[in-house]
């Protein structure tokens, strides 16, 4: 199991392409449950998901083209080699936002609604969807030591390099489990905590931005800007920002807990205006140091997610938007 015997299921159907599909199909069948239950349109996840998988899968392959374009260069037709890996999840995320507002505005249909619907099984796709990387041996970590007490399948995964294999992070596995924990989030708090349509996107993209701002740092295969930026690391962390801007601007009201909420989203401002320049500009002596690195995205993560929760505060039962007896 520490490399898999081949990249096709049977000899025929690349793992890559199936894992997607399967994922795929899992989201559509919960994201279609559910806006039955809330009253939708019949059909209505159907129709959407014949136009948002296709320019999904699309502006996942132009953005991590995109970023990573002189490795097609030599070859431009293997672009369309999508069966080899190459898929940016943050590229069919705006692809598919931009193909909602499209769809919701010429069905008359509530955008923030059908999003809160339509993420939890995304997140549960893309829990499935990473093990693709590890049939197509992509996306994984840094390379460990023969002796470290983390090559063990699934923590790390043997990847062949030349002509002999070595032991890497696997950072697949790591973001997988990620996105399965937030998938389940999202369904207790769909019926339990989010007040609001449009909440249970939000919460989705700020933890897996900040999930992915640590997973990233272990990577070896990340899109770049010039030598030093990675593309999904800048992006989540102006995502997780963002979002705890519009959950303070909610807060905002006389009383101490919202000079609490607003003196958390202060702290949270400088924070990550310290990380932009550690990220970006090495500013301490041993900030190449992978493990700094990560403990320090890893806690500017961790404080983002319960800034987040400190901000929204907490939701009465008759409060919560899609709750089971609400609707």
């Amino acid at each position: 199991m520490a490399t898999p015997s081949s990249r096709l299921f049977f000899g025929l159907i690349p793992w890559y392409g199936l894992l997607i599909a399967l994922g795929a199909a899992l989201a559509i069948l919960l994201a279609e449950k559910e806006s039955h239950r809330q009253g939708l349109p019949k059909d209505t996840i159907l129709d959407l998901a014949l136009w948002l998988l296709p320019l999904g899968i699309f502006g996942a392959r132009i953005y991590y083209v995109l970023f990573s374009w002189p490795s097609f260069r030599k070859d431009p037709l293997s672009v369309l080699y999508i069966w080899e890996g190459g898929l940016a999840i943050y590229g069919g995320l705006i692809a598919g936002c931009l193909v909602l507002i499209i769809f919701c505005g010429r069905r008359k249909l509530p955008l923030f609604q059908l999003l809160d619907i339509i993420v939890p099984g995304v997140s549960l796709a893309q829990a499935v969807g990473r093990w693709g990387n590890y049939f197509n041996q992509e996306a994984y970590g840094l390379l460990l030591s023969p002796q470290s007490r983390l090559a063990f399948f699934p923590v790390s995964v043997l990847i062949q390099e030349g002509t002999e294999p070595g032991w890497h992070l696997a950072t697949f596995f790591y973001e997988s489990v990620w996105d399965f924990l937030i998938f389940l989030f999202l369904l207790y708090g769909r019926s339990h905590v989010f007040r609001k349509r449009g909440d249970v996107f939000l919460f989705y993209l700020i933890l897996y931005s900040a999930g992915r701002l640590v997973i990233e740092s272990l990577r070896t295969d990340a899109l770049m800007i010039g030598d030093s930026i990675r593309v999904s690391q800048l992006l989540s962390i102006l995502i997780l920002i963002s979002i705890v801007s519009v959950f303070w601007k909610r807060s905002r009201e006389r009383s101490f807990s919202a000079f609490l909420r607003q003196a958390v989203f202060l702290f949270s401002l400088l924070l990550t205006a310290f990380v932009l320049a550690l990220c970006f500009t090495g500013g301490l002596p041993d900030w190449n140091s992978s493990g700094a690195r990560t403990a320090m995205l890893s806690a500017y993560s961790l404080i983002m997610i319960l800034s987040s929760l400190q901000l929204y505060g907490r939701s009465a039962a008759s409060e919560v938007c899609y709750a089971h007896h609400a609707v």
